[in-house]
C-alpha cells in the first residue's frame, strides 16, 4: 500500500474528549472515527488489525474444533421471551417493532439463537461435544460509552458455544477454551493478563472467568494476592475478614438529633464506623419489591453481590416513601421490628459477627447503642445472612492471609459455564445412550475485538504513538523515502516496495514526500513495527536505514539482499508471539 493513497488522516492534536491513551491514538492515528456516542467507524488501518485479531481467533477457535457460523443481528422477541430474558434484561437491549409490528431486537449476545440453532442440528449424544462460533456485529444500548472503544454501543464479538452431554464433558472443554484464550491473548500482544473468578451476571451459570488486560485506564477493579494464587473482580471477590465479639451490652436508645450519616453518628457516640450499623436500601426494578441491605458502617455494600443473592435482575435505590412504608425511616433504620413480608432484609455477616454496634432507631433523631443481632433478633424470619460487603485493598486474602492488591483491568474476554439455563428453557435436547431427550448442557465464550485493539495500545505504546505487535500490525513494514522526487531515491524506493511486496512482506510505503520530521511523526502514530528509511546518504553507499519502532537507535543494512534479511526480521518477531 502506498501511503498517498491511503484514507485516514493522522491528526497532530488530541481529541478533546479523549481520557485514555487508546481513544487519543486512535483518532489521532487515522484508526477509527465517532459516528455518534458508543458508535464507530474503521478506518483502513484500524480494519487491518482488527482482521489480524480476527485471523488469530479463528486459528485458535478451529484448534480447539469449533466450527464458524453466522447467525442474524436482528431477533424476534420470542426467542428471547423462551428464555425469559426478553423482560428480565433492561434497557440496554434496544427492542423495536419492525414493519408489519412484530416485535424485534437487536442482539447484544446470541445464547437464545444458537439454542434455536442446536435443537434443528443437534438429535443425538454422538453429535457432541459441539462448538460453534462467530465474528458477528453486536448492540447494546449503553448508557455511558466512554473511552474510545473500550465501552461502545455497537462492537464485534467473537461469540462461541458449546453443547455436552454431561458436566465432565463441559469441565475438560472449559479447560481447553482457557487454553485458547491465554493462547490468543498472548499472541496479539497482551502480556499483562490475568484470568480471575468473575460475576456470570445476566448470562447465568455459576463459574466463568474474566480475561482482563491490566491498564490503569481499565474500568474493572481487580483484587489479587501477593503471590497471584487469589485473583477475582471486584463484583465477587471476598476477603478474610476477622471480627471480634466481646460482651452484650444492654440496648439503649439514644436521642441522636443532627447525626444521620455514618461518620455523624459514629462522631455523636465517641466510636468508630466499624462500631455502627449501616442500613441501605434499594428496590428491584421491575417490580419494585424493597431490599433492605445492612452492613457494618465501615464496609461498602457490593451491589453485584447483593443483586445475586437477592436473586433479582436489577437493582434501584429505594425510594423514601417505599422505605416508609416497609415501617423504616430513611437515615435512621435498622432491621428492629421491621415486618420481613413487607421487605426482603439481607444481612451482612459483619453485623452477625460484630457486638454493641450503634444502629437506627426506625424514628427521626434516634439511635440504639449496643445492638447484637443474635440476641436483639433472636425470632427472626425470612431475613438472608450472606457476604456483601465490598472488599478493598490491603484486606486479607481468603486463601493466604495476605494483604490484596488492587488492580485496574479492561475485560477482554470472558468464559462461562451456563449449564442448562438456556436449554432447558428452550426445551434444546439430544436423545441419550438410552434413546431418552437428554437436554445439553452449555458453555459459552466472548471476546471484544475492537477492545482487544483499544487494550493492546493501552498496553504497548509510547509518547507518540502505537508500538503494535508484529502479529496484528496494519503493516508489517513501512518503508519511508526521504526525498523521493530524486530519480535515485525513487528508483530505489520503489524496487524494494515491488521485491518486498512480491516476497509476501506488508509494505505501507510512505511515496509522499512529506519533511523527515512529518513524516517520521505520522509513522509513529502508525505504530508498524519494522521502518525502512531509504535516503540520499545512505543510498549511495547502497545500504537502507533499519529501525524498530520505539527504539532509538538504527542499524544499515545493505540494499542488495534487504528482501531475506527482512524476512528473517519478520519471523524473528512472529517468534516471539508463538512461543
Amino acid at each position: 500500500m502506498k501511503m498517498s493513497r491511503m484514507v485516514g488522516r493522522r491528526i497532530k492534536e488530541e481529541p478533546k474528549d479523549a481520557k485514555t491513551v487508546s481513544h487519543k491514538f486512535l483518532i489521532r492515528g487515522g484508526y477509527a472515527r465517532p459516528v455518534s456516542a458508543g458508535i464507530y467507524s474503521l478506518l483502513p488501518a484500524g480494519k487491518r488489525i482488527v482482521a489480524g485479531i480476527e485471523a488469530i481467533i479463528r486459528e485458535e477457535m478451529n484448534a480447539i474444533d469449533g466450527q464458524e457460523i453466522l447467525m442474524p443481528v436482528v431477533l424476534p422477541a420470542e426467542l428471547w421471551e423462551e428464555s425469559g430474558r426478553y423482560e428480565a434484561v433492561g434497557e440496554e437491549l434496544l427492542r423495536f417493532r419492525d414493519r408489519n409490528g412484530k416485535r424485534m431486537l437487536l442482539a447484544m449476545t446470541h445464547e437464545e439463537a444458537v439454542c434455536h440453532l442446536a435443537r434443528t442440528e443437534l438429535s443425538s449424544y454422538k453429535q457432541v461435544p459441539a462448538m460453534l462460533y462467530q465474528l458477528q456485529t453486536k448492540y447494546r444500548d449503553e448508557a455511558r460509552p466512554r473511552a474510545g472503544l473500550i465501552r461502545v454501543r455497537e462492537f464485534t464479538m467473537k461469540d462461541a458455544y458449546s453443547f455436552h452431554i454431561s458436566q465432565n464433558c463441559l469441565d475438560a472443554y472449559y479447560q481447553r477454551a482457557h487454553r485458547a484464550y491465554e493462547k490468543i491473548f498472548r499472541r496479539v500482544g497482551l502480556n499483562d493478563m490475568l484470568s480471575i473468578e468473575s460475576n456470570s451476571g445476566m448470562m447465568g451459570g455459576k463459574i466463568s472467568h474474566e480475561f482482563m488486560a491490566l491498564s490503569e485506564s481499565g474500568e474493572d477493579t481487580i483484587f489479587v494476592s501477593p503471590d497471584g494464587r487469589y485473583r477475582a473482580n471486584r463484583e465477587i471477590a471476598t476477603a478474610a475478614w476477622k471480627f471480634q465479639k466481646s460482651p452484650a451490652l444492654e440496648l439503649e436508645k439514644v436521642h441522636t438529633p443532627n447525626a444521620q450519616t455514618i461518620e455523624e453518628v459514629a462522631a455523636f457516640h465517641g466510636v468508630k464506623p466499624e462500631n455502627t450499623g449501616k442500613a441501605v436500601f434499594y428496590q428491584n426494578k421491575l417490580t419494585g419489591e424493597l431490599i433492605f441491605a445492612m452492613i457494618r458502617g465501615d464496609f461498602a455494600v457490593n451491589e453485584t453481590k447483593l443483586q445475586n443473592i437477592a436473586a433479582v435482575p436489577e437493582l434501584a435505590f429505594a425510594a423514601d416513601d417505599a422505605i416508609r412504608a416497609a415501617g423504616c425511616e430513611p437515615g435512621f433504620a435498622s432491621p428492629l421490628a421491621v415486618d420481613s413480608t413487607k421487605v426482603k432484609i439481607i444481612i451482612d455477616i459483619s453485623v452477625l459477627e460484630s457486638s454493641n454496634l450503634v444502629v437506627g432507631a426506625n424514628e427521626t433523631g434516634y439511635h440504639y447503642r449496643n445492638f447484637n443481632f443474635e440476641r436483639d433478633m433472636p425470632n427472626a424470619k425470612n431475613i438472608i445472612i450472606a457476604d456483601i460487603a465490598t472488599v478493598r485493598a490491603g484486606d486479607p486474602c481468603p486463601l493466604t492471609g495476605e494483604p490484596l492488591l488492587e488492580k485496574r483491568g479492561i475485560e477482554v474476554g470472558n468464559i462461562f459455564q451456563l449449564g442448562t439455563k438456556y436449554t432447558a428453557a428452550m426445551n434444546c435436547t439430544v436423545l441419550d445412550q438410552d434413546g431418552k431427550a437428554a437436554t445439553l448442557i452449555m458453555g459459552c465464550y466472548g471476546i471484544g475485538v475492537e477492545r482487544t485493539m483499544a487494550a493492546v495500545i493501552e498496553q504497548n505504546h509510547d509518547q507518540v504513538g502505537p508500538i503494535w505487535p508484529i502479529t496484528i500490525a496494519p503493516f508489517q513494514v513501512q518503508l519511508c523515502a526521504l526525498n523521493p522526487k530524486q530519480d535515485k531515491i525513487a528508483a530505489i524506493s520503489d524496487k524494494i516496495y515491488r521485491d518486498l511486496t512480491a516476497a509476501g512482506i506488508e509494505v505501507l510505503y510512505d511515496d509522499r514526500g512529506e519533511k523527515a520530521g512529518f513524516m517520521f511523526s505520522e509513522a509513529d502514530l502508525l505504530g508498524i513495527p519494522l521502518r525502512l528509511i531509504v535516503s540520499p546518504k545512505t543510498a549511495d553507499s547502497g545500504q537502507v536505514e533499519f529501525k524498530r519502532r520505539g527504539v532509538r537507535d538504527g542499524e544499515l543494512f545493505a540494499i542488495d539482499g534487504i528482501v531475506d534479511t527482512m524476512k528473517r526480521l519478520i519471523a524473528a518477531e512472529y517468534k516471539k508471539f508463538n512461543d
